[in-house]
């Protein structure tokens, strides 16, 4: 009889005969794929070409009784699992070799009550579908930078974003969460529910569960003052100085960083990326600093959608190119720390690669900051060092140039980081997320909710049971 070879939680290879498998696809609604079936290639891709794992089978889920189903038969047959949101999370844990992937890709329902302004989203949506519902109804909710990621990675992570100054992050505006335990169970955590769950999954990543549903407070949000202002990496030194001066006494309105990254015709440019959510003309009175501190390559900032603004990123990181990243909060964005960013752009070799600097505050650092897991809310800036390369070959020199640019920024760090941002995610760079009292949180709620550490690939609270 013919069988299935598969990897389990400890690494091993066990054996499934054929009719267990047969009985676990009749159990589901959804599609379960195995290598050289249509689908299956697609399915175990993600944007970051550099993951090219193949797990032994792929449940493509249709809804909660499908992970539920899905989670108990892992469990039972030891099988290591990876889960799949919306395909973007650069570290790649959502695709597993030789294991069992929960794809959850398909679960895309979306249902937006106005009356409340609220929404609740399922685990498979992007922000960009997000987005598209929400703001037919003039509403909106802090969601990431870039359209095309999904909402369960970076919400479980925190949840930056170009409202999170004006309205705290996307882990703040949660109203409630919809999950499958490790060990099979379907859990509701809210305010009300679960409330040291709800606690942990605001910032503890996938550690504690397969979130199927959140649901999100949303806050009105019509036309807004958005788009990109370029100039030429010459100017970039100055212009960040003033960036900051700007920033440093901004209300709450303006969300927005600062990249240094290349043009399409291979110019090296600093490039404005900024949303004001109030008026107009309080928008063009605080921005115009910026956009007349010289002749700009582009000035495109005007009257905007919010749709529109959180696709721009896009095409600077496109789909399958090779990604690696790492990440600090800054202690202040000196002279010296963007000195040094510049300095290493112009020696950049692969011109898809970009600095990202990420203003924070506002509503992020008045939130309680015993309220979520996620930490560090008194961050003013952060920074970001994307590598982005088309060829497997070129991997350890971009790899180094990362790294190096990264350690000269040391002397500027904080020393912690926000975990959705970092390629590099273990045991030490976990804990400098969270901080010792929060990360001994989050042990004990690993603990609790899955002691076997059965959701093993993710940034890992590692059980001490």
């Amino acid at each position: 009889m013919s069988e299935l070879r598969v990897t389990t939680t400890q690494g091993a290879e066990t054996g499934l005969e054929e009719s267990l498998i047969e009985g676990f696809q009749a159990g589901l609604r959804g599609d379960l794929l195995r290598p050289g079936q249509e689908g299956y290639e697609e399915a175990r891709k993600i944007h970051n070409a550099m993951i090219d794992r193949r797990p032994a089978v792929i449940a493509c889920c249709a809804g909660m009784a499908d992970v539920l189903t899905t989670v108990r038969f892992a469990r039972e047959h030891d099988i290591l699992v990876s889960v799949r949101g919306g395909g973007h999370g650069m570290p790649g844990f959502a695709v597993c070799d030789g294991g069992l992937m929960i794809d959850l890709a398909g679960l895309k329902g979306i249902d937006v009550d106005p009356q409340q302004q609220t929404v609740r989203a399922a685990a498979g949506v992007t922000w960009k579908e997000f987005d598209h519902e929400t703001q037919a109804f003039g509403l909106a909710t802090t969601g990431g930078v870039v359209g095309s990621t999904g909402i369960a990675g970076l919400t479980l992570g925190g949840g930056h974003g170009f409202l999170m100054r004006r309205h705290g992050l996307a882990c703040d505006n949660l109203l409630g969460m919809d999950l499958v335990t490790a060990d099979g169970r379907r859990l509701r955590a809210s305010p009300a529910e679960n409330t040291e769950l709800f606690w942990g999954l605001r910032g503890g990543g996938g550690n504690l569960g397969v979130v199927t549903s959140f649901d999100y407070r949303l806050h009105p949000l019509e036309t807004i003052l958005a788009g990109m202002v370029i100039y030429p990496i010459d100017k970039a030194p100055a212009f960040l100085r003033l960036y900051r001066e700007v920033t440093g006494a901004a209300p709450d309105e303006l969300g927005s960083l600062v990249a240094l990254g290349t043009l399409p015709d291979g110019t090296q440019a600093a490039v404005l990326l900024a949303a004001y959510t109030g008026s107009i003309a309080d928008g063009e009175k605080l921005l115009r600093p910026l956009r007349e501190f010289g002749p700009p390559l582009a000035d495109q900032l005007g009257p905007s959608a919010y749709t529109a603004l959180q696709g721009i990123s896009e095409h600077f990181n496109p789909r399958g190119y090779r990604n690696y990243l790492k990440t600090n909060y800054l202690r202040a964005l000196s002279d010296d720390a963007i000195d040094t960013m510049v300095e290493h752009y112009m020696r950049v070799r692969a011109p898809f690669s970009h600095i990202v600097v990420e203003h924070m505050g506002g509503a992020v650092g008045r939130m309680d900051p015993q309220a979520t897991a996620y930490n560090y809310r008194q961050a003013q800036y952060n920074f970001l060092i994307v590598g982005i390369w088309p060829d497997a070959t070129e991997d350890e020199r971009n790899i180094q140039w990362v790294r190096g640019l990264w350690q000269a920024m040391q002397p500027f760090s904080t020393g912690n980081i926000y975990v959705n941002y970092e390629s590099d995610v273990g045991a030490d760079r976990v804990k400098a997320a969270y901080g010792a009292e929060k990360y001994a949180r989050l042990v004990a709620l690993k603990n609790a909710y899955d002691p076997t550490n059965f959701f093993r690939l993710n940034q890992n609270i590692t059980p001490t049971v």
